[in-house]
Parts: structure tokens; C-alpha cells; sequence
């Protein structure tokens, strides 16, 4: 059995900021990491193509306000920059 995906630890070394902020970011990339999970079995940001993480910001936030959808592409920039992919 293996241990399951540790976000905060991934997203460390791109986590700056005040901690509600970090908190948020992780909340939030967490959420990604299930929704995606639930839809495609990819477990890890690792296994991720542009077209999940853009799959989730037009469909699964599609019903949230402009600033909610705001914080969540911030996050995404975080994990891409966390990948070192664009």
C-alpha cells in the first residue's frame, strides 16, 4: 500500500506569503488533486496535463463569482511553476 499524495510538501517550496494565505492555496490545490483524481485517476500533480487543470477551471468552477476563479488560477500557476511547466 502506498502513502497517499502529500500537497503541502509538494507545494513547499513554491509557498510564499502569509499563512492564511499558504492554508488557502492548499485547500484549494487539494481540491484540484480530487477532482481530477475522481475523473481521471491521476493521483499526482506529476501526472497532470494542461488539459485536467483546464478541464477543472472552466467546468468545475464554472458556477463560482470572477474572484473565486481568480484564486484558484493563482493556485494553478503555483503548481505549474512547482512543475516547471507553462
Amino acid at each position: 500500500m502506498s502513502k497517499p499524495f502529500d500537497m503541502e510538501l509538494f507545494l513547499a517550496a513554491v509557498l510564499t506569503g502569509s499563512r492564511a494565505t499558504r492554508q488557502r492555496h492548499i485547500r484549494q490545490a487539494k481540491l484540484t488533486q480530487a477532482e481530477i483524481t475522481e475523473r481521471w485517476q491521476l493521483k499526482t500533480p506529476w501526472a497532470w496535463q494542461r488539459k485536467h487543470v483546464t478541464w477543472f477551471l472552466e467546468h468545475r468552477l464554472a458556477g463560482r463569482c470572477a474572484a473565486t476563479r481568480f484564486y484558484y488560477l493563482l493556485t494553478e500557476r503555483l503548481l505549474a511553476r512547482r512543475l516547471e511547466k507553462p
